[in-house]
């Protein structure tokens, strides 16, 4: 089966679906909230003024979807990398890593 294409204008896509309230948090992304003390609103801040991390991309066969990287500070100064991916409707917010810890 062959991979399907990367989102093309990923921060384009992140905030358009964070606008239009079109976004999950998978179990495992709510682990990590509280794990690592990271709140939903600097998860928002990060996917709303942050960076793509091309490079920390990667495609998951199980899948079949990409999950992309997103970086940012938040208010705090924060270092966050947020992983998402997407499904027929949704952005899903696979976690996060504090890069500070």
């Amino acid at each position: 089966m062959s991979r399907p294409p990367k989102v093309s204008d990923l921060m384009k896509e992140v905030r358009a679906m964070l606008a239009a309230g079109k976004y999950r948090y998978v179990g495992h992304a709510n682990e990590r909230l509280q794990e690592r003390s990271v709140s939903r609103l600097e998860v928002k801040q990060v996917l709303k003024n942050g960076h793509h991390e091309k490079r920390k991309d990667e495609f998951k066969e199980e899948h079949t979807c990409w999950n992309y990287s997103i970086r940012g500070k938040t208010v705090d100064k924060k270092n966050l990398r947020i992983a998402v991916s997407f499904d027929k409707s949704n952005m899903l917010i696979i976690t996060v890593i504090d890069l500070d810890k």
